[in-house]
């Protein structure tokens, strides 16, 4: 019999909505609002958030620019998240909670489709991982371990990636064959090899091993 991959959007969404559960500084984030998808390669990134709205929901900013929406069963989505490669080879289950917990922090609280203004890299520097670290800590002691499981699989797995990306903010009238909507029909589910590493035997407890 042929065993089934995971889908690994349900994994992240259920992950996502056990967060804003228990933790009260992530109450604001909808995990049906955010879009999960397999990405390139973008350095060494785990993962990326991108905003979908302009501020307070909006499709359009005040210079006329426009950004497409992108709907999934008929629900508007207000973020993307990307992960990539690095998520799926060679992280812990930890590194992978603490991806989408990092994703999470950038969002703004008013969860209107824009980033929050005073959690980016270039304003918090190293203060972003200091900030960050306690939120990852008091999640894992809440973390079921179904879940804890799941992002510690190693094997394949199903996820969403794009058949069609989404462009950048354009000017109506401007670009030719701009589409505005991008729904399911833009996407599939692809194939993704996950790798996570054994847990290191500490050097003691291998001695101890090698002489018993």
């Amino acid at each position: 019999m042929v065993r089934r991959r995971p889908n690994f959007n349900k994994t992240v969404r259920s992950l996502i909505r056990d967060i804003a559960t228990k933790l009260p500084e992530f109450a604001h984030v909808k995990a049906g609002r955010i879009l999960v998808v397999a990405g390139e390669a973008r350095r060494a990134s785990r993962g990326t958030v991108k905003p979908l709205c302009f501020r307070g929901g909006k499709s359009t900013d005040r210079t006329g620019r426009r950004k497409p929406v992108i709907r999934i069963r008929g629900r508007r989505m207000l973020y993307c998240i990307t992960l990539r490669p690095l998520f799926f080879r060679g992280s812990t289950a930890q590194a992978r909670l603490e991806t989408v917990l990092h994703e999470l922090f950038h969002l703004s609280r008013r969860f209107d489709g824009t980033l929050h203004s005073g959690r980016r890299h270039a304003v918090l520097g190293k203060d972003f991982a200091r900030k960050l670290r306690p939120l990852v800590r008091r999640y894992l002691k809440l973390c079921p371990p179904e879940l804890l499981s799941a992002l510690a699989l190693t094997g394949e797995v199903r996820v969403l990636q794009w058949l069609e990306r989404p462009g950048p903010a354009y000017v109506p009238g401007t670009h030719r064959r701009v589409r505005k909507v991008y729904t399911e029909d833009q996407l599939y589910y692809g194939i993704a090899r996950m790798v996570t590493p054994k847990p290191r035997v500490p050097r003691e407890a291998a001695v101890r091993l090698k002489v018993h």
